[in-house]
């Protein structure tokens, strides 16, 4: 299982990518992924919308199930990968290079209050 030592991770599967611009990328890691299965849809969020920490921020579903993504932090929604709605499966085949969605943080971003790698690695086991 792929885990970046350059990405922090939120414990519902999320990982976190903050960009020289102060922006904060997100996608699902491996493991999210994984435990879906082949995904059939993604849901993003529109950009423009402000969403609040652990707020719904959109949806990946496979054919067995589907589960939300979630905003790490308050947070404008600044842009959504597009490519995803006509090929959610990207993500399947690169976690981290298929971003879900970018957000600009309403304050400073704390890396301290999300888990690292190691960390993540322990949380799944």
């Amino acid at each position: 299982m792929l885990i970046p030592d350059n990405l922090v991770y939120a414990d519902t599967h999320e990982w976190i990518r903050q960009e020289d611009d102060g922006t904060l990328t997100i996608g699902i890691t491996d493991f999210g992924q994984d435990q879906l299965g082949p995904l059939v849809y993604v849901q993003t969020p529109e950009v423009g919308n402000v969403l609040k920490r652990g707020a719904d921020a959109g949806v990946v579903e496979s054919n067995k199930t589907a589960s939300d993504v979630h905003a790490p932090v308050d947070g404008e929604v600044v842009a959504i990968n597009t490519t995803l709605g006509n090929t959610p499966e990207a993500i399947n085949a690169a976690p981290y290079e298929q971003w879900i969605f970018k957000l600009r943080p309403m304050s400073p971003f704390d890396e301290s209050a999300f888990l690292d790698a190691a960390a993540y690695t322990k949380m799944i086991g």
